[in-house]
């Protein structure tokens, strides 16, 4: 794994946890969801209970992944931080920082720190490469196993 691969991991990640998110949204709109029909045919009461039980239990699932996943999340960014700021370059650790941490566009980088994106380029592909020549490398080799 590149230190690109390796600090991309949050993104990720992060776009996972949304995902889920969204689908316990979505179950708990389905939970919450009534329909009546009216017949004068009996019906069965306990029949809408257990569907009704069956999408809280994967609601209650879903909601424990996501926990699960938010703390890899925050650990994996701990790790990933560590990693950026022993560069000495300033420069570079905020560019890393606001890509791989703060998930910000080429173009917002580049409005933030006042630079061209071609600048914002360069400093990040400098940065890249000195993570993987100095300890970085060690750090995402360990990372990896």
């Amino acid at each position: 794994m590149n230190a690109k691969e390796y600090l991309k991991q949050a993104f990720y990640l992060d776009k996972r946890i949304n995902s889920k998110l969204e689908q316990v949204e979505n179950l708990n709109v389905l939970a919450t969801k009534a329909t009546s029909t009216l017949s004068d045919m009996p019906k069965n009461p306990n029949r809408n209970i257990s569907r009704l039980e069956d999408t809280i239990v994967k609601i209650i699932d879903l909601q424990e992944e996501i926990n699960k996943d938010i703390d890899k999340l925050v650990d994996l960014k701990r790790e990933i931080a560590n990693s950026i700021y022993k560069l000495d370059d300033k420069e570079e650790q905020t560019v890393l920082e606001k890509r791989y941490l703060c998930f910000d566009s080429w173009e917002q980088i580049a409005v933030d720190m006042n630079y061209s994106i071609q600048y914002c380029f360069k400093v990040h592909k400098r940065a890249l490469l000195k993570l993987e020549d100095n300890n970085g490398a060690n750090n995402i080799k360990e990372s990896n196993n």
